[in-house]
């Protein structure tokens, strides 16, 4: 396997499973703390209609932003002004990743709208 062992692939895992916890435990706030401009307080905190729509609408703004770069990366390799494909692909799957995960929240939010249009009164 090209002089990489499974233990050294093991141990890199290790190392980036360590990191991603240290991270996710350095980032966690408690209570109504503010993250990123948006204010948290986990499942069942009160949030009003214009707290969900801000936050909603700062998402798919960003998600156009990614969009909007990756078509702009992508017409200046095409133009020649970028040789660098890899940025290009890079910011093509950022955009790509970004849509998908909305969509997947779009496709949750409207399952839950319907789960509870069809409860009994």
């Amino acid at each position: 396997m090209n002089g990489i062992s499974t233990d050294s692939i093991m141990a890199i895992r290790s190392a980036i499973l360590q990191k991603n916890a240290a991270l996710r435990d350095a980032t966690a706030t408690p209570g109504g703390a503010q993250v990123d401009g948006v204010k948290g307080g986990g499942i069942g905190a009160p949030s009003g209609p214009a707290d969900f729509t801000t936050a909603l609408k700062g998402a798919l703004e960003k998600v156009n932003g990614l969009q909007s770069e990756a078509s702009a990366a992508t017409n200046a390799f095409e133009r020649g002004e970028t040789t660098d494909i890899a940025a290009v692909m890079l910011a093509k799957q950022k955009a790509s990743i970004s849509f998908e995960a909305t969509l997947q929240v779009r496709n949750k939010l409207l399952s839950a709208y319907r789960d509870i249009m069809s409860m009994p009164v």
